[in-house]
């Protein structure tokens, strides 16, 4: 299939819950008429005004945040480091500005694609971190306000109906806050249990998921390309 199946449509509720229910499903971008995608094991939510790790706390509104004021179901995608694009999934409702920053795939369809996109990464390194995923399915600021409930070039597909079960999800703090006080302790990074980006097959609790070996140990690398630490729609 090189076209989109069902889209996963349900953004329009508050990031935590967006976070979770994004677990499990498939983003997929379509270049030069073929699909890369991969199925989403790890986010970070992203509270809005409130939040002073997001992009729009205190109610900033720049050119840079703009889609993140956009309805549930759009776009948000920013480059960090004059290096780096992240993919972020706009959620609640139109003018409330909130997102989920997708942080990690498992790889499943293009994978000589993003390879060489990634100038030769293995697999399991592929789409390891928020820039590494952006880099192999070539998203980037000219997808920024995309609409993924019917845009041609990206969209997240529907694999499981239902969220994950919760013994499914580990909950950790954000990776790679600046200073923000309290909010870099705040629970709101959601990872597949065994499924980071490399993660055994075996707990990956739906069964088209690939095997991509194990992930590397360890975190905090400060670069947004890899798995460790990124600023996140802030």
């Amino acid at each position: 299939m090189n076209g989109i199946g069902e889209r996963f449509l349900d953004c329009a509720r508050d990031p935590e819950t967006v976070a979770r229910r994004l677990l499990g499903q498939r983003l997929v971008r379509i270049v030069d008429g073929r699909r890369r995608s991969g199925i989403i094991v790890e986010t970070e939510a992203y509270l809005g005004t409130i939040d002073r790790a997001a992009h729009s706390w205190n109610g900033r509104r720049t050119p840079r945040v703009r889609s993140m004021y956009l309805a549930g179901g759009h776009a948000y995608v920013y480059r960090i480091y004059g290096l780096h694009d992240c993919f972020n999934v706009v959620c609640g409702r139109d003018g409330d500005p909130v997102a989920v920053l997708v942080r990690a795939l498992l790889p499943e369809e293009g994978i000589d694609a993003m390879r060489a996109a990634r100038g030769g990464a293995a697999e399991s390194r592929l789409c390891a971190g928020p820039g590494m995923l952006t880099a192999a399915l070539a998203i980037d600021r000219s997808l920024d306000g995309a609409d993924l409930r019917d845009d041609p070039r990206i969209a997240i597909e529907r694999v499981t109906a239902r969220a994950l079960p919760a013994r499914r999800i580990l909950r950790t703090p954000r990776i790679g806050l600046g200073d923000v006080g309290a909010w870099a302790a705040a629970p709101l990074r959601f990872v597949v249990a065994g499924g980071a980006a490399g993660g055994d097959r075996r707990a990956i609790p739906f069964p088209d998921a690939p095997r991509c070996g194990r992930p590397s140990p360890g975190t905090g690398t400060g670069r947004a390309g890899r798995r460790g630490a990124t600023s996140s729609a802030r």
